[in-house]
């Protein structure tokens, strides 16, 4: 929540600074890249969250919190560095997809554990 948080007040002060009135999402090509970063990572957590909460119930919740922080923090990475240029967002861009496919991959495996137990 204080990662969205922080986002979206990144892009009323990209907003305020560049004078983009909402509901434009068109402008300076910085406030574009922030406004964007902010979407795509809010896209993003209702997948995270259910990956993180599936995983920290039938799998391990230690492991599955400590991916869930590395997560968030190759998000922020993401979102500081395509708010700086488009290029910036590729490497954290990769590390949390993987992240996210680490968390279903325990997410499966918690779920196999739990239904196939005999």
């Amino acid at each position: 929540v204080l990662l969205s948080a922080y986002f979206a007040m990144q892009v009323i002060y990209a907003r305020r600074k560049y004078k983009v009135s909402p509901p434009e999402t068109t402008g300076h090509p910085e406030f574009e890249r922030t406004f964007r970063a902010q979407a795509n990572c809010s896209e993003y957590f209702p997948i995270f969250i259910s990956l993180l909460w599936v995983a920290g119930i039938f799998f391990h919740q230690g492991v599955t919190a400590v991916c869930g922080l590395l997560y968030l923090y190759t998000r922020l990475r993401y979102f500081q560095g395509y708010a700086g240029a488009a290029q910036g967002r590729l490497g954290p861009l990769y590390a949390s997809a993987w992240l996210l496919w680490v968390l279903l991959g325990l997410a499966l495996a918690g779920l196999l554990a739990h239904f196939l137990r005999p």
